[in-house]
C-alpha cells in the first residue's frame, strides 16, 4: 500500500490510501481525524490533492471539496461535539472519470434529519448555521444519512463528455 501516513503530523490524522486495478486504477483512501476544527483544513487539502491527482470527477473538484468540508465540520462541531477523546473518519473511493463517494462517521449520538431540517425550507442565507447540509446535497449527486445520522455517504458523479 501507499501510505499518506504523517504528511501532516500537527493536523494528528492517520490516513491510508490504496490503489488497486481492476481494469481502471481506483483511489480509496482511509483516514482518521481529531474532533478539532483546526484539523479540517490540513486534511481538506490532502484529500483533494489526491482526489484532482486521480481525476475522478474532472471540473467538479470546488463542489467536493466544500461538500467534504461541510460534513467534516458537522461530524466535528455537531457529531462529536469537539470532544477531544473522538475522532472523525472520512473513507473516499475514486474511480477515475466516473465519480467518487465519500462517507464521514463521527462518534457522536446521531440527529434526526428530518426534524433537523424543519418544514423543509432552505435556512436563512445570514444565518451562521444550518447550511451544511443544504450546501452537500446542492453540490453532491447523491447524499443521505446512515447510522442515525451519524455517518453521511456522498456520491459525485463526473460530468458526461458531451456537457
Amino acid at each position: 500500500m501507499n501510505g499518506m501516513r504523517n504528511l501532516n503530523p500537527a493536523a494528528d490524522s492517520q490516513s491510508r490510501s490504496s490503489r488497486k486495478r481492476s481494469g481502471s486504477s481506483v483511489l480509496e483512501i482511509d483516514s482518521w481525524m481529531p474532533s478539532k476544527i483546526q484539523a479540517i483544513s490540513p486534511l481538506v487539502d490532502r484529500l483533494m490533492r489526491l482526489i484532482e491527482g486521480s481525476q475522478c470527477v474532472p471540473g467538479e473538484e470546488f463542489g467536493v471539496e466544500l461538500a467534504v468540508r461541510e460534513a467534516l465540520e458537522n461530524a466535528v462541531v455537531h457529531g462529536n461535539q469537539e470532544d477531544p477523546e473522538t475522532k472523525v473518519h472520512i473513507r473516499c473511493r475514486c474511480q477515475p472519470g466516473e465519480e467518487i463517494s465519500i462517507v464521514v462517521t463521527d462518534q457522536g449520538k446521531g440527529f434526526d434529519f428530518e426534524k433537523a431540517m424543519g418544514n423543509g425550507l432552505t435556512p436563512d442565507p445570514a444565518a451562521e448555521r444550518g447550511r451544511g447540509i443544504p450546501l452537500m446535497k446542492a453540490y453532491m449527486d447523491e447524499m443521505h444519512f446512515e447510522r442515525d445520522g451519524s455517518e453521511v455517504h456522498m456520491r459525485k458523479r463526473a460530468r458526461n463528455s458531451a456537457d
